[in-house]
């Protein structure tokens, strides 16, 4: 998919691995924002990667999800690139299986070492997938794909994963990250509070962290569904306020579409 609102200084590439299956939705978000999106699959040479200004690491189910989720993804020659564009500033999103392999590669929260895993949801009385919609919360950060809100807004979003829980060995490297101002979306109750427990935390999360960025912030990994929100008649009624109120304006924007205003923004304005 190409050919949007945007132009050839506004390219977004949406990489596609083999099992990813989001792709369509996230082009026509991109899309939708003024941003020039190309599904880039992984059967293309790697070095053309650097026509592109920034990138979407999109949902699925990457290689299968043999090993664990993102993991063989992570060794793609793709990401190796995707690393070097990132060094170079250059925004990357990745989303739910596309989270999974930034985590996998060390890309977020960076470095060279992977310091923090994405584990099996952790839940009361049942285990693997999980799907439903939650509220996240901005959190202060230099996040490149928050920064069109303030910290202490709440959105909703779909979430749908089996392995989306935010985890490291280290019991203290999730809290300084939450500390560094990495974590910029946490998993919140309606009213804005911290979700500790399921299902407002729908996984377990540890500090309810639905996101992690590297300290530059041009790198996030989400793990709710922005693209399946940028339409307001996709919320469910269930998730009450304004945004409740929103849905029956089917075609009007949806709460996702924030994350990806944000990168045309600063896309744009580089």
């Amino acid at each position: 998919m190409s050919g949007g609102r945007g132009t050839s200084a506004a390219r977004v590439a949406v990489v596609q691995l083999p099992g990813v299956n989001c792709e369509a939705e996230t082009a026509r978000a991109l899309e939708r924002v003024g941003l020039d999106a190309e599904v880039f699959r992984w059967t293309r040479p790697v070095a053309e990667l650097s026509r592109y200004q920034g990138y979407v690491l999109p949902g699925g189910f990457s290689y299968q999800d043999r090993v664990r989720a993102g993991a063989l993804a992570a060794k793609d020659p793709l990401i190796a690139e995707l690393g070097a564009a990132a060094e170079r500033g250059k925004p990357i999103l990745g989303i739910c299986n596309g989270a999974q392999v930034l985590v996998e590669s060390g890309l977020v929260p960076g470095g060279d070492v992977v310091e923090i895993g994405l584990a099996r949801n952790r839940m009361p009385d049942r285990t693997g997938y999980y799907a439903r919609w939650v509220h996240v919360r901005v959190e202060r950060s230099r996040c490149v794909f928050t920064s069109t809100l303030e910290p202490g807004t709440v959105v909703p979003l779909p979430v749908a994963h089996g392995e989306g829980r935010f985890t490291a060995r280290d019991p203290e490297r999730i809290p300084a990250l939450v500390r560094a101002g990495q974590t910029p979306l946490r998993y919140a109750t309606v009213r804005g509070a911290v979700a500790r427990d399921f299902p407002a935390n729908p996984n377990g999360s540890e500090a309810a962290v639905a996101a992690v960025c590297n300290a530059a912030g041009n790198v996030l990994a989400l793990m709710p569904h922005p693209e399946r929100a940028q339409d307001a008649g996709a919320v469910s009624r269930s998730v009450g306020g304004a945004w409740g109120e929103r849905s029956q304006n089917a075609h009007a924007a949806g709460p996702g579409l924030f994350l990806f205003e944000a990168l045309a923004r600063h896309i744009l304005e580089a």
